[in-house]
C-alpha cells in the first residue's frame, strides 16, 4: 500500500493587502485537521489573523522562517476549489493582492478579528492605594472577572479613550495584553415551548397539569395555549409568541419547566427573510416574439456561446430570463441573476418571487452580516436561485448552470472603492467558464464592448424589436433650448412645450417622469459682486446647496457648512443659486403645478431600501403624480401609467469629461425615454437641449443604435479607446500636491522605459482633489495582444513597488484600476 504523503506546510490568505501569500508550519497535534478552505489561526507582525488556507506542501523552499498554525477555526472548507480559481483570476486580472479580493469576497460575518483582551497578574500583590480612580474601576471588575475586553473597559469608564489607563496599569505591572481572535458570526437560536410528551400522548392528564398551577393565572393560559395549539396540529410555540400573546415571561417557562409540565429546547432558526410564502403562481404565455428568441438563445447555447439579449425597453426580457431559469432548474443546477443595484430592482425580485418563491434567496448590501453568512451556508448547500448585485458573483456556488447579467451596460458593476477593482459583468462570464455555465446578458442599451463581441462572433446575439403586445415606443420632441429662452418661454429651467405636456399628461389622469441626473437644490451659491464660489475645503469642487436641511454639502467627501448670511471675500450680503438640481426641479414643478402631488427619488430620499420601495409603492399606488429623479428612475421601473418623460438637461451628461459620456448618456436617455407609454399606452417625451443637432440627440431620437455604435466605435478608434484598446488608470494620491506630482512622474518615467508611447500622462483629473488628497493620474492605452497586456500590468506592479521603496514616496497611494468604466 503506498504511504500517504505527509503534509507539513500551508499557504494561506490573508485578509490583508500583501503583495504574497504567506506559509507556515503545521504542528503534529493539528495535522489531521488541516485541509483546503478552512480558517486557520496564524501570527503575524504581532498579531493574530484568521488565515485561509489555499496550499498543502509536503515541504517548502522559501526565504524566511516559517511560523506555526496556532489553532484551527473550521471542522469543514468555507469555500470551493472553483472559488478560489475566481480569486486568483481576478487577483492577475485587476492587479489586486489575494487579501484583498478575500475581504470582498467573504461576508464580514465570516472574517475573524484580532481583539485585545486586558487580564489581571495575581490580584494578591495589587497595591489599591497607588491607583487613581479610573484604574481603581478597572482592577476591581477585573478581580472578578479576570479578563476584559476593551468595548467593556470603555463601558465601565464610561470613556472612548481609555489606552491611557491600560498602558498605566501594564507599567505597574498590574494587568498584561493579550490577542485574542473573536468570530463575529453565531448562530441564531430561539427557544420552542412544547407540553411534554406524557400530557400530548394522554390529554385527560390535562386537569392534573392545570391543578398543579391553579395559583398562577399566567401558567395556566400558557398550558392552555399550548393545548389549543396542539389540537390544531402545532406542537410546539417560540417562546416570543406566546410572550406576545399573553404578555408571559420567561420565569413562566422557568416554573412550567420545573414542574415537569413543559419542555423548552434551543432551536437554530435563520436570519434570512422569507422572499414569498404561500403557494406560487403560473408564468404566462409567452409571446411569439419571446418564444422566437428563447430558440435564439438555446440555439447560441448549443454552439457554446453566451448570448446579448437585445431588446428594446418593454419587450419583455424579464418572462424570457424566468424560462430560461425553469429549465435550467428542471436540470437541477444553480442560477445566478446579476442586477445592478439590489435596491432598484424591486419590481423584478416581486416578478420573480411569484414564480419562483423560496427557492431564490436574495444577497445585497442591505442584509446584515448575519443574514450574509446563512445565505452563504444556504448557496453552499445549493439554494437555486441567488438574486443580487455583483458581490454574489463570489458565492460558493456547487453547480452553476446558469448566469443573467440584467442590464449588462450598467455602470454599477465595476467596482471603483477599493481594490479589487472588477467588472462584474466581466468577472461572472470567468466564472460561468470555471462551471460550465451559460450566460445571458441583456439590456436596451448593450455596452459597447460586448455588442462589440457579439458581432465578432464571441457571442451569439438574439434581438427583441418590439414591446410586448405590440405597444409602439414613446415619440420624442426635442426642444431647443436657445430658441425658447430668446422667446422668453422658459420658466425656470422648464420650456413652454414640456409645461404643456405636463399639463396634458395630468388631465388625462397620467403620471409623469422627471429626470435630471444632479441631486440638490442648486449645484453652488455665488457672490454678485465678486464672484465667489462656495467651495469644498477638502475636494476641488463647488459645495452643492439642500434646501431642506438649510445647508452647503459637498457630494464627494460628505463635509456640510451653514449656509454664510454674506460673501467670505468681499462682505456683500447677496449671494445668487446657480443651476438646478432634483429638489429645485421638486420645488418648482410644485408651483407650477399646485394640484399635482409631487415627490422626488435621488440619494437624499432614497438612500435606504425601505425609503426606495416606499416611493415606488407610492408611485404605484398613484399617490405621486409627478416624480422628479436621478438615474435612479431609470432602473427598474414598470409602471403601466406614466405618460410623459421629460430630460430636463441633456447636454450635461454629453458634455461631461469622460470618454465614454457618448455611450452613457445615449444610454440613460433611451433608458428613461422607455420608462413611458407601457400598457397599450405610446407614451410621449421631451427632451431639452442646447444641441438639438448634437448626433447622441438625434440617435436617440430614432432609436438608432446600431448607427450611435458604428460612429462611436470609429471615434474610439481614432483616439485609441477602448474597446479596440485595452486601457489601464494609475491614480496616486498624497495629502501634499508636491509630492504627488513628483511621485506620478518617476512613475511614468519608470513605465516609459519598457511601454514607451503606449503612457500618457500624468496629469491632473479633472477634479485635483478629493478628501483632502491631491490626485495625478497616469493613463496607459494598450494593443489587445495578451502578450503585451501581460508585460504590462507585471511592469505596473514592478514599477509601483519601486516607487513605494523610493525615499519620500512610502506613503503616497497608488491604485491601479484595469479596464477603467
Amino acid at each position: 500500500m503506498e504511504k500517504k504523503p505527509q503534509i507539513k506546510y500551508v499557504t494561506v490568505v490573508l485578509p490583508l493587502a500583501l503583495p504574497n501569500n504567506y506559509t507556515y508550519e503545521i504542528p503534529n497535534k493539528l495535522a489531521d485537521e488541516i485541509q483546503f478552505g478552512i480558517r486557520v489561526e496564524v501570527p503575524l507582525r504581532n498579531k493574530l489573523y484568521a488565515a485561509l488556507v489555499v496550499e498543502l506542501h509536503e515541504d517548502v523552499q522559501i526565504e524566511y522562517k516559517t511560523r506555526k498554525i496556532i489553532s484551527v477555526i473550521d471542522q469543514l472548507p468555507i469555500i470551493t476549489t472553483k472559488q478560489y480559481e475566481l480569486w486568483k483570476w481576478i487577483t492577475k486580472y485587476y492587479s489586486a493582492s489575494m487579501g484583498e479580493v478575500m475581504n470582498v469576497a467573504l461576508p464580514s460575518g465570516m472574517k475573524l478579528t484580532s481583539e485585545t483582551i486586558v487580564v489581571l497578574h495575581n490580584s494578591e500583590e495589587i497595591d489599591f492605594q497607588e491607583l487613581n480612580d479610573d484604574e481603581f474601576l478597572v482592577t476591581e471588575a477585573l478581580t472578578i472577572q479576570g479578563e476584559l475586553r476593551i468595548d467593556e473597559i470603555r463601558k465601565i469608564l464610561d470613556k472612548k479613550t481609555v489606552y491611557p489607563v491600560i498602558k498605566s496599569l501594564v507599567d505597574k505591572l498590574i494587568v498584561y495584553v493579550k490577542e485574542e481572535l473573536k468570530a463575529r458570526y453565531k448562530e441564531k437560536k430561539k427557544s420552542f415551548i412544547s407540553l411534554q410528551e406524557t400530557y400530548l400522548e394522554n390529554p385527560d392528564l390535562l386537569t392534573t397539569a392545570l391543578d398543579l398551577c391553579a395559583r398562577s393565572e399566567k401558567q395556566t393560559k400558557t398550558i392552555l395555549l399550548l393545548y389549543q395549539k396542539f389540537k390544531n396540529g402545532v406542537t410546539s410555540l417560540r417562546a416570543s409568541e406566546i410572550t406576545n400573546e399573553l404578555g408571559v415571561d420567561s420565569s413562566v417557562f422557568k416554573a412550567l419547566e420545573k414542574k415537569e409540565i413543559i419542555d423548552i429546547r434551543k432551536e437554530v432558526v435563520s436570519r434570512i427573510p422569507e422572499i414569498k410564502e404561500g403557494p406560487t403562481t403560473e408564468m404566462s404565455p409567452l409571446s411569439p416574439a419571446q418564444e422566437k428568441a428563447l430558440i435564439g438563445i438555446n440555439s447560441h447555447f448549443a454552439e457554446g456561446k453566451h448570448v446579448l439579449l437585445h431588446g428594446v425597453t418593454g419587450s419583455g426580457k424579464t418572462r424570457v430570463y424566468m424560462e430560461l431559469i425553469r429549465e435550467c432548474l428542471e436540470q437541477e443546477r444553480q442560477i445566478l441573476y446579476l442586477l445592478p443595484e439590489i435596491a432598484l430592482t424591486t419590481q423584478v425580485v416581486n416578478r420573480l418571487s411569484e414564480v419562483f418563491g423560496n427557492q431564490i434567496g436574495l444577497y445585497h448590501s442591505k442584509l446584515n452580516n448575519h443574514q450574509r453568512v446563512e445565505l452563504w451556508k444556504s448557496c453552499y448547500e445549493g439554494k437555486p436561485i441567488i438574486l443580487g448585485a455583483r458581490s454574489s458573483l463570489f458565492m460558493p456556488f456547487q453547480d452553476l448552470g446558469l448566469i443573467i447579467i440584467d442590464e449588462e451596460h450598467d455602470p454599477s458593476f465595476k467596482q471603483n472603492d477599493p481594490n479589487p477593482r472588477y467588472n462584474g459583468r466581466d468577472t461572472a462570464v470567468y466564472l460561468a467558464g470555471l462551471h460550465g455555465a451559460k450566460v445571458v446578458l441583456g439590456t436596451a442599451t448593450p455596452s459597447l464592448e460586448s455588442y462589440n463581441n457579439a458581432l465578432s462572433q464571441k457571442y451569439g446575439l438574439v434581438s427583441m424589436t418590439e414591446r410586448y403586445g405590440n405597444v409602439q415606443l414613446p415619440e420624442i420632441e426635442v426642444v431647443d433650448l436657445k430658441l425658447q429662452y430668446r422667446s422668453g418661454q422658459m420658466y425656470e429651467f422648464v420650456s413652454k412645450p414640456l409645461r404643456e405636456a405636463i399639463e396634458d399628461a395630468l388631465a388625462k389622469d397620467e403620471q409623469v417622469l422627471l429626470f435630471q441626473n444632479r441631486r440638490g437644490f442648486s449645484p453652488t451659491i455665488q457672490c454678485t459682486q465678486c464672484e465667489w464660489v462656495s467651495e469644498c475645503g477638502n475636494c476641488d469642487v463647488s459645495l452643492t446647496y439642500h434646501q431642506f436641511r438649510s445647508e452647503l454639502r459637498c457630494h464627494y467627501c460628505g463635509y456640510r457648512e451653514q449656509i454664510p448670511s454674506s460673501c467670505p471675500s468681499c462682505g456683500h450680503t447677496e449671494l445668487v443659486k446657480r443651476g438646478f438640481g432634483t429638489e429645485k426641479i421638486e420645488h418648482v414643478i410644485q408651483e407650477l403645478f399646485p394640484s399635482a402631488k409631487a415627490a422626488r427619488m435621488d440619494y437624499d430620499t432614497a438612500n435606504t431600501k425601505n425609503a426606495m420601495q416606499d416611493i415606488i409603492h407610492r408611485f404605484e399606488d398613484r399617490e405621486i403624480d409627478i416624480l422628479v429623479g436621478t438615474q435612479m428612475i431609470t432602473k427598474g421601473l414598470d409602471f403601466d401609467n406614466i405618460g410623459l418623460v421629460g430630460i430636463l438637461n441633456a447636454d450635461s451628461m454629453i458634455q461631461f469629461p469622460d470618454f465614454r459620456a457618448h455611450e452613457r448618456a445615449f444610454q440613460l436617455f433611451t433608458q428613461v425615454a422607455g420608462r413611458a407609454g407601457r400598457r397599450q399606452k405610446k407614451g410621449r417625451v421631451i427632451l431639452q437641449t442646447f444641441q438639438p443637432t448634437h448626433p447622441i440627440i438625434l440617435e436617440t431620437v430614432s432609436y438608432n443604435f446600431p448607427r450611435f455604435f458604428q460612429r462611436e466605435m470609429k471615434e474610439r478608434k481614432s483616439f485609441i479607446y477602448p474597446p479596440h484598446f485595452r486601457m489601464v488608470e494609475i491614480t496616486l494620491k498624497h495629502k501634499q500636491a508636491k509630492t504627488v506630482f513628483d511621485a506620478a512622474n518617476y512613475l511614468s518615467s519608470d513605465l516609459r522605459q519598457y511601454l514607451k508611447n503606449r503612457i500618457i500622462g500624468p496629469s491632473e483629473p479633472g477634479i485635483a482633489r478629493i478628501r483632502g488628497f491631491y490626485l495625478q493620474r497616469i493613463l496607459v492605452k494598450l494593443e489587445k495582444k495578451q502578450s503585451v497586456i501581460d508585460l504590462a500590468k507585471a511592469k505596473i506592479l514592478e514599477s509601483k513597488h519601486k516607487l513605494q521603496s523610493a525615499p519620500g514616496f512610502k506613503s503616497v497611494r497608488v491604485n491601479i484600476d484595469v479596464d477603467p468604466y
